[in-house]
């Protein structure tokens, strides 16, 4: 039996695809650990060095159909969580003796082996972490439940999938939802791949939502978990192992902002976590992150150059005799 790990990134990334690479494999080395690459190798100047040294599956390789009407619909975020379903799919069909394929985001770090998930799915085909098991303050920080409401009641920074008639069924329908219905559009219901999932439960019998406190641990649950001793292996609120944390819109270059997708707490406020982020945050460095994050990727649309509008190519040339009869002055 095979059991594989996948992330999806661009190349601008790989410091944290191999931030998660060396410590699934640390903790977990019966796992085979994949990297989904959003971009071209052979359209980029990268130092060959400095790749992980994984597998790259890149995107153009894993046949999907009018992959460029992808491309051009969806920005580069868009894009990176639209092609999740594929390539999940594209693993269990390239790769039979898989039994477990697990998806994770790029910006985690494993810290135990994931038979917590792999118990889940025993009797199970997919495995789901909700973003929080307790209500927010009532405050006008962030995040709050509202902002759940629109972003989505699990995170897919994670996904666990075991290889059944339900997985199947379910990846089909999320890809044939993503292939065009990915966006950020908060205002009309979207919110690229995660709210689609909040679907997944009442469509699908065998679907385990998880309420251990040690996985997917982030600034989303930081109001309900607590790191609760100084070394590995961590304590969850003296209780639950800490299996993942997810260092979601955290950044090297801004080591005292928790993530800038929230503003509930610094490091002052929640010092039990702060070693997590600089050992990460030395990892990133590490493994290349100061070299790597200056690639642009592929996939990349260029910004539009705005047409001049014809009134001012008018005027332009409306004043040009007389812009010319001033400089015939000034120089006189």
């Amino acid at each position: 039996m095979q059991k594989i790990v996948i992330t999806i990134c661009s190349i601008n990334y790989l410091a944290q695809a191999k931030t998660l690479g060396d410590s699934l494999m640390k903790h977990n080395p019966d796992y085979t650990f994949l990297i989904g690459l959003v971009d071209r190798l052979d359209a980029s100047q990268v130092d060959k060095d400095l790749l992980p040294p994984y597998t790259l599956v890149e995107l153009h390789t894993i046949g999907i159909e009018d992959l460029d009407e992808m491309c051009a619909r969806y920005d580069i975020t868009e894009l990176n969580t639209a092609v999740k379903p594929y390539f999940l799919d594209y693993v269990y069909q390239n790769y039979p003796e898989a039994q477990f394929v697990h998806y994770f985001d790029p910006d985690i770090i494993i810290y135990q082996p994931l038979t917590e998930i792999e118990n889940g799915l025993k009797d199970h085909s997919l495995f789901l972490t909700p973003h929080t098991l307790k209500a927010y303050p009532d405050d006008a920080c962030s995040p709050n439940e509202r902002g759940l409401l629109n972003t989505g009641l699990y995170n897919l920074g994670f996904i666990g999938t075991k290889r059944s008639e339900t997985t199947h069924q379910f990846l089909q329908w999320w890809k044939d939802r993503l292939f065009d219905q990915c966006y950020i559009d908060l205002a009309n219901g979207m919110f690229v791949d995660q709210l689609w999932v909040n679907f997944a439960p009442i469509f699908y019998e065998d679907v385990f939502v998880s309420r251990h406190l040690g996985l997917n641990m982030a600034y989303w649950n930081l109001h309900e978990r607590q790191i609760t001793n100084d070394n590995e292996p961590y304590l969850v609120n003296d209780k639950y192992p800490l299996i993942f944390f997810h260092f979601s819109g955290y950044s090297p270059e801004k080591p005292t902002e928790i993530s800038k997708y929230q503003d509930r707490y610094t490091f002052q406020e929640k010092g039990d976590v702060a070693s997590l982020f600089d050992y990460y945050a030395q990892a990133l460095i590490a493994n290349g992150h100061k070299e790597l994050k200056k690639y642009s990727c592929y996939y990349i649309k260029p910004a539009v150059k705005a047409p001049v509008k014809r009134y001012l190519r008018v005027r332009k040339y409306a004043t040009m005799p007389f812009r010319w009869i001033i400089r015939q002055i000034e120089n006189a």
